[in-house]
């Protein structure tokens, strides 16, 4: 029987996933990774990014997902389609169907523990508080909160380039927003970030999953 997840808190926690299909995640690891074995660290990185997120304490979890549920879908989750258009407009529609403080991360750092998100998921986590925000090593971003959704500022803002992440911070205080941030983290993107990351979290199953990988390889 699965543990129930802990006690709720002020902040919906959001999930933006894509389901673990060969071909449709981390195209960017082939090569050196065969499109099976991208997924299979996809699915990995998903598995611990969830079991993070059930640890945290929060009003509703809610994986925003691109596909269908599955196995690695744990309990304690509301599923919700992700929207069609580009990913400012996916993350933007992931928002505007929530009320309430809201946190979004995403399913590339499986690093990511209950404690980097304790500041933002707190009781007092927002007061003072209009935004969070944490920074990736890209220049993106792997976590946002915000106090009252928005979609507009999320909307426009180039994704998925060295920019990214300043374009959507100054896209917050911008508008006026007192931002706290949270510590950078790397995105699991290239198979250099797979090693970093693994490293970063050494008890998960996403290193469990490359070190099964490389042994293999290694054969």
């Amino acid at each position: 029987m699965t543990e129930p997840a802990v006690r709720p808190g002020p902040t919906t926690v959001l999930v933006i996933a894509k389901e673990p299909v060969p071909g449709r995640v981390k195209t960017r690891l082939t090569p050196p990774y065969t499109a099976e074995q991208a997924a299979e660290l996809a699915e990995a990185a998903l598995h611990d990014t969830l079991r993070a997120v059930r640890a945290m304490p929060a009003r509703q979890r809610i994986v925003v997902l691109d596909g269908t549920p599955g196995r690695w879908l744990p309990d304690g989750f509301e599923v919700r389609p992700q929207c069609a258009g580009g990913l400012d407009e996916r993350l933007a529609a992931a928002f505007g169907g929530c009320t309430g403080p809201t946190l979004l991360i995403g399913m590339d750092t499986p690093q990511v523990t209950p404690q980097l998100l304790a500041p933002a998921l707190d009781m007092d986590g927002w007061r003072d508080c209009d935004a969070w925000f944490g920074p990736a090593e890209d220049g993106g971003f792997w976590a946002l909160g915000l106090a009252s959704p928005d979609p507009a500022l999320l909307r426009g803002v180039p994704m998925s380039t060295d920019r990214t992440g300043a374009v959507q911070r100054a896209r917050l205080t911008g508008a006026g927003l007192r931002v706290r941030d949270l510590p950078p983290l790397r995105d699991a993107d290239t198979a250099d970030d797979v090693r970093r990351v693994a490293a970063a979290a050494p008890d998960g199953r996403f290193a469990a999953t490359l070190a099964r990988l490389t042994e293999a390889a290694d054969r």
